[in-house]
C-alpha cells in the first residue's frame, strides 16, 4: 500500500516528466532553411549556421538561429520589412521574384 509520501513523489516525478516532455517537444523540429526560387531549391541548411544567400533580386541571411531577407529588387520590400522568422512553419514570401524562405 502506497503512503501519503509516496503519492506525493510519484506526483512530482510525473509532473516534472510532463513538463520536460512538452518542453523537449517545443523545440523539435524547425532547425532547416530551405530557399526557393522559382520553385527550385537553392539552398537547404542549418538555422544555426550563419550564412547568406544571395539570388537574383534578393539577398537571405541565416544569422543568429533567424533568418531574414535583407535585400530584394522588388517595388512592395514586403519580403525586407517582414519580421525575421525563427521557427518551424515560418516562412518569408517574395512574389514578384518567386522567392520562399521556409524553416522546417
Amino acid at each position: 500500500m502506497l503512503k501519503k509520501g509516496d503519492i506525493v513523489i510519484i506526483s512530482a516525478v510525473l509532473v516534472l516528466a510532463v513538463f520536460s516532455a512538452a518542453f523537449a517537444f517545443s523545440r523539435g523540429g524547425g532547425e532547416t532553411v530551405t530557399v526557393k526560387a522559382d520553385n527550385e531549391t537553392v539552398y537547404t541548411g542549418s538555422l544555426y549556421y550563419d550564412r547568406t544567400v544571395k539570388l537574383d533580386g534578393n539577398t537571405v541571411v541565416i544569422e543568429n538561429g533567424s533568418v531574414y531577407v535583407s535585400d530584394a529588387d522588388c517595388k512592395n520590400q514586403i519580403c525586407v520589412n517582414h519580421s525575421p522568422i525563427t521557427k518551424k512553419g515560418g516562412s518569408i514570401i517574395c512574389l514578384p521574384n518567386k522567392v520562399i524562405v521556409e524553416i522546417e
